[in-house]
């Protein structure tokens, strides 16, 4: 992500506990279930990132994609070589995302300040290269950058903005925008406004809801997707807040199951949340071993192995290692949904 941990840490167990008791009105069974539930968290072989986020699962070259924002470099994981191949591209000291181009094995999508702007990787070589700009939005807005995008399962882009950390806190102004890219027409379509900090987004395995998180929220939101597909018909799935007061972190990135259960990333709380998209409770807490935790993706030769980025730049307090590393949780007794190349057709 991006952003600042908020709240202090001394109390983060209590208010932690008090938050989950909101979701319970008989806590046991849920609770033991969740303490009970066996799972593994493995450090990968991987530089650690400044500020790691966008993971994406290629089923075709069974390879984790990822990317350090604050770093400025791209990154796949090769699960059979169990190996992290790591590039950079001149003239673009932040990377916001990274996607995969459909039709094209070397052709990626990545975010460069406000604009969307294809690369061509080998996968291997410490170099990549420029090849064009596939569209920008707010070019007036200088103290804006794109953050978490996605591809839907008909290879349109979603994406959105948010200022940049370093002019203030992320809950002082809504300057991010939310948006679409429409290939045909070769254009952006504003989906939502007054963003705080656009992050993670996932669809539901049929497509026709989707699920995204503004951090300045605090909560995730669930909406209807039409043929076009545009959003309508908004729902709170979960709200971190703790009697209304904010939680020790920011919900950042996001993916979905097979079952439509959500796994919601903690910047500043250690944890990813598996949280039941119908009913908003947390069924399970997947603790890191760093506060930084910033996106998740599933992956793997079964799409059961949920990859975890996370981030290692001081926002308000030192993050020792293993904050920046990758990490593979196992165990978890679920598969996740494919995800999709761009399509810029």
């Amino acid at each position: 992500m991006h952003s600042v941990p908020v709240g202090g840490s001394v109390d983060r167990s209590k208010r932690l506990k008090r938050h989950h008791s909101l979701h319970r009105a008989k806590p046991s069974p849920d609770k033991q279930k969740r303490k009970m539930a066996s799972y593994k968290v493995e450090q990968l072989p991987s530089p650690l990132s400044v500020l790691g986020e966008g993971p994406h699962w290629d089923v075709e070259r069974q390879s984790l994609y990822y990317n350090d924002i604050y770093g400025g470099s791209i990154h796949r994981y090769d699960y059979a070589e169990n190996k992290t191949y790591n590039a950079t591209i001149d003239g673009f000291p932040v990377i916001s995302f990274i996607i995969p181009v459909k039709d094209n094995e070397r052709h990626f999508i990545i975010g460069t300040d406000r604009k969307v702007t294809l690369v061509d990787w080998d996968g291997r070589s410490e170099k990549a290269t420029f090849v064009r700009t596939v569209g920008e939005v707010e070019p007036t807005m200088e103290d804006n950058r794109f953050n978490d995008a996605k591809v839907d399962s008909k290879g349109r882009f979603y994406g959105g903005t948010m200022r940049l950390e370093a002019k203030g806190d992320i809950f002082e102004m809504r300057l991010g925008t939310f948006y679409r890219y429409d290939a045909k027409q070769g254009k952006f379509v504003t989906l939502k406004q007054k963003i705080g900090v656009s992050n993670g987004l996932c669809w539901n395995e049929a497509g026709n809801l989707f699920y995204y998180i503004d951090s300045c929220d605090l909560d995730v939101k669930e909406y209807q997707v039409d043929a076009n597909g545009d959003i309508s018909g908004e729902r709170v799935v979960i709200d971190f807040r703790v009697n209304g007061e904010r939680p020790p972190f920011v919900p950042d990135g996001m993916t979905i199951d097979a079952n439509g259960s959500l796994y919601v990333a903690t910047f500043g709380g250690s944890t990813v949340y598996k949280v039941n998209s119908k009913t908003g409770k947390v069924e399970l807490e997947i603790k890191l071993p760093c506060e930084q935790v910033t996106s998740a993706a599933f992956g793997g030769p079964n799409l059961d192995i949920l990859y975890v980025t996370t981030a290692a730049k001081e926002f308000k307090s030192p993050q020792p290692a293993p904050a920046g590393a990758l990490f593979a949780v196992t165990g978890l007794g679920v598969k996740g949904t494919p995800m999709y190349p761009v399509d810029l057709s």
